[in-house]
């Protein structure tokens, strides 16, 4: 017998999507603070802690345990939940928080559990469990960057998860690896064994811009990339950006000294 919610969606957009989705009188999704783009007239709002699923439901002990998990994430103690209130079909929708695309996950297809980035989670039919997976081995602990502490999402309904650029779904056969960039990682089957290696060589790991370490992952089991992790977003955005009361860094062009001028610096 199905736990959450049985709701119907359908995802919008091109480089910027949104994922809109359909509840009948008395469904609910929840999703994470911050998310929702439109709702009808007819959806009411419930902050709560944690992420309201079955499991949570044992008294106050149960909700902070929840919502505990979720501050270990770095994600916030409460989740919102929007439930159709009325008495037909009510629409709510959520967006994604930068360019790249949004996967519909349907946990019962995928074996009730899915392992995902920390930050990739958008929102999902209420009764899906949000919690933590920590990485076993020492290796990835000390090294992992942002695939040491991941998000576990498990239940039977949809969960909806965000990946930056472009996404790369790709399934591995008992004992295949690939070796891939921790943050380019957004999700992974449960079967899927990760642990972090280093790059080999000093030379490369000083000097090759790719850094110290890499994931490695061995099937069986599905895995979905990114090809634009946020971090590495934000990188680029803070390097290009002028330092403070400083002049623009255009590699000393005259275009740089130029622009300068425009805006009025000295």
């Amino acid at each position: 017998m199905a736990t959450a919610h049985e709701v119907d969606f359908r995802i919008l957009g091109g480089e910027m999507q949104f994922v809109e989705v359909e509840l009948d009188p008395g469904e609910s999704v929840v999703a994470e603070a911050g998310s929702m783009m439109f709702m009808t007239n007819g959806i009411q709002m419930e902050t709560i802690f944690g992420d309201g699923s079955q499991s949570q439901r044992s008294g106050v002990m149960g909700a902070l345990m929840g919502a505990g998990k979720r501050l270990i994430t770095g994600e916030s103690l409460f989740m919102t939940v929007f439930t159709n209130g009325g008495s037909g079909k009510q629409q709510v929708a959520f967006a994604a928080p930068y360019p790249g695309k949004i996967l519909a996950m349907d946990l019962k297809q995928l074996g009730g559990e899915l392992i995902c980035q920390k930050d990739s989670f958008l929102c999902a039919a209420k009764g899906v469990s949000i919690g933590i997976a920590f990485q076993r081995k020492i290796g990835v602990g000390l090294f992992g960057g942002e695939g040491f502490i991941m998000q576990r999402l498990q239940g039977d309904g949809h969960a909806f998860v965000h990946a930056g650029g472009t996404v790369h779904g790709l399934e591995l056969r008992s004992g295949e690896t690939l070796r891939v960039d921790t943050g380019c990682l957004v999700a992974l089957q449960p079967s899927v064994g990760y642990d972090i290696q280093f790059v080999g060589k000093v030379k490369t790991a000083l000097f090759g811009g790719e850094g110290l370490f890499f994931a490695s992952l061995t099937g069986p089991g599905r895995v979905w990339l990114q090809s634009l992790p946020f971090s590495r977003m934000a990188d680029r955005i803070y390097k290009a950006a002028p330092a403070a009361g400083g002049s623009r860094r255009e590699g000393g062009s005259i275009l740089g000294g130029l622009g300068d001028l425009l805006d009025g610096d000295s």
